[in-house]
């Protein structure tokens, strides 16, 4: 978590927001994903409900009248043409069960013969005459089970017990809870991420760029340029630096030029005094120096840029030192006189 530590309190919030709005829409996406899915499984109760009552009303007056071959036939043709249906069963009165599909009673009845009864469930009143359905997993998957008790005439024959596929969308949705929310809290997080990288690319690049274009012209390099394609008002701010540098970098060599300018004329106006003269510059470094003060002083070699107290004979040395010193630290001119014994 050292990343965590020496992350700023930006990071920080946009990664608490992130987490909160990925858990909030991951809990949004699951209970209307959860509804759907539970609106569904209603839907499928009252189908097999419905089924359950529509079929109860066809066999109870077969099962009243013992008619077994028709009450055969009609379940077979109910069978067959409702492929929801996964089982049909009947029982009599005392739950021993008598025909069901694909289940049925023993051909051959004998002392051997196992009775086969129906276990109906504890809560389950087959003579109130309500229908009570409920879900259970088999290795084969869910199953709605429904429980239709016969009645005919107010007399209790048995009951009817359906199995019932569910919907397959009900399956699919069941299945798919956990993988869409964990979707939703995944994508969340990408797009986050993918605005952070586009954000690194698009945006802190150019304004990178821009920070160390900003220094080399403090530090006088006015040939520097910003080079990207972006459009935008941010292209249009990389433009605008361009042409601020290439101004300043116009201006540059304008001074410099005066600057020569005015350089060559002073050279020219120093050279034409007949007396010896030295220009200097705030540290006591010469800047000019004409024919006469170089013979004066026998200055052979280059001084220009060096101090001159350094190229002075020892007397005036001695003499100009104080008051060179003097101006120099008053940044202002002063006329000074000294007398000089010789060359």
């Amino acid at each position: 978590m050292s990343w965590w530590a020496d992350s700023n309190i930006q990071t920080r919030l946009m990664v608490a927001a992130t987490l909160v709005v990925s858990l909030l829409m991951s809990a949004l996406t699951f209970w209307a994903v959860n509804s759907i899915q539970q609106d569904a499984r209603l839907q499928d109760n009252r189908f097999g409900r419905d089924l359950g009552l529509l079929l109860s009303a066809n066999v109870a007056p077969l099962v009243a009248d013992h008619n077994y071959a028709d009450l055969a036939k009609l379940s077979r043709e109910f069978y067959s043409r409702t492929s929801s249906i996964r089982y049909m069963i009947y029982a009599d009165e005392e739950g021993s069960i008598y025909y069901g599909i694909p289940y049925s009673e023993a051909q051959v009845n004998s002392s051997l013969t196992l009775r086969r009864l129906m276990q109906l469930p504890e809560d389950f009143l087959p003579t109130s005459g309500s229908v009570m359905v409920r879900e259970h997993t088999t290795p084969d998957g869910e199953v709605t089970d429904v429980f239709v008790p016969l009645l005919h005439d107010d007399q209790y024959l048995g009951v009817l017990a359906l199995g019932i596929n569910p919907n397959p969308a009900v399956v699919t949705s069941s299945h798919l809870t956990r993988d869409v929310t964990i979707a939703v809290f995944i994508t969340i997080w990408v797009m986050v991420i993918l605005g952070a990288v586009f954000n690194a690319l698009i945006i802190t690049s150019p304004i990178k760029e821009l920070v160390v274009g900003v220094k080399n012209i403090a530090s006088g390099n006015f040939k520097k340029r910003v080079d990207l394609p972006f459009g935008g008002e941010l292209g249009e701010l990389i433009l605008s630096f361009n042409d601020m540098a290439e101004r300043l970098e116009r201006y540059q060599e304008q001074n410099i030029e005066e600057l020569t300018a005015q350089k060559a004329k002073l050279e020219t106006l120093v050279s034409t005094i007949a007396d010896g003269a030295v220009l200097l510059d705030a540290d006591l470094a010469v800047i000019l120096a004409n024919p006469t003060a170089r013979r004066l002083f026998s200055w052979d070699s280059e001084v220009v840029g060096q101090n001159v107290l350094n190229h002075l004979p020892e007397p005036v040395q001695i003499e100009l030192t104080r008051p060179l010193s003097q101006s120099a630290a008053a940044q202002e001119g002063r006329e000074f006189r000294i007398t000089l014994t010789g060359p």
